[in-house]
């Protein structure tokens, strides 16, 4: 037995330098690779507070250029009054402004808003799946509306241009380089009557409004007599398209 021991006790001497050599080599790969700062930090660890900074980083910057904008538009005001060929220009691209979907509009139209189901315990993920609002789903009510002679439109608040592009980021909706989150509210200026026909008549909205009665989606139309859609005030030039010739 006391062979046993000896056995054994000179197996641990020759396990605890190894031991510590391997742990050693670790903490030094991690203290190179993290240079002093926290691999898992809170704000690395967590998507949502990422998500959240970036929102908020996007809202100041969105603020900036608001208030640039409109330093910019004062001095080309001023331009115009005290020279007669920017005014002429200015003159001949003002017509074009509402048809862009640059200026603020208001008038009667239709109001519709689009709702994830509540959450039921113990549903499967194919039902989960079924309880949430598509991109499909939203193209289908703004394709509608824009067939059922809509004049301007916006999507959770964001006037909707030929540029931009309707497409939700798994439970999220990316309009105009924003983020939002459903309820998802469509406004849009144009004869109420043809508009809830176009409505009523399209396969993708019908498909949805089934969906709604089933799973408990949400989805309401509603007539307005006022609807005011602020202007679109992002940027029109083209990132990757170009004209043809």
């Amino acid at each position: 037995m006391k062979a046993v021991g000896r056995v054994r006790s000179a197996r641990w001497r020759l396990l605890v330098p190894v031991v510590c050599l391997v742990a050693g080599i670790g903490f030094a790969a991690s203290a190179r690779d993290s240079r002093g700062t926290d691999l898992r930090a809170p704000g690395i660890t967590s998507l949502a507070d990422t998500v959240r900074g970036a929102e908020s980083r996007v809202r100041q910057a969105d603020a900036q250029l608001q208030r640039l904008q409109e330093q910019v538009n004062d001095a080309a005001r001023a331009a115009g009054s005290d020279d007669s060929q920017v005014a002429a220009a200015q003159a001949a691209v003002t017509p074009l402004m509402r048809p862009g979907g640059l200026t603020a509009v208001h008038g009667p139209g239709l109001v519709v808003v689009l709702d994830d189901a509540a959450s039921v315990a113990g549903s499967s993920a194919a039902d989960d799946n079924q309880r949430v609002v598509h991109q499909s789903d939203l193209q289908a009510v703004v394709n509608a509306l824009w067939a059922g002679g809509a004049e301007a439109m916006t999507i959770a608040g964001q006037r909707v241009i030929a540029t931009s592009a309707v497409r939700c980021v798994g439970p999220t909706l990316l309009l105009n380089g924003e983020v939002f989150s459903p309820p998802y509210r469509v406004a849009a200026i144009g004869p109420s009557a043809t508009m809830q026909d176009r409505l009523a008549s399209s396969p993708g909205v019908t498909q949805f409004r089934n969906a709604a009665g089933y799973y408990g989606l949400g989805y309401t139309v509603e007539s307005v007599d006022d609807v005011r859609l602020p202007a679109y005030t992002g940027s029109i030039s083209l990132r990757y398209a170009h004209p043809g010739k």
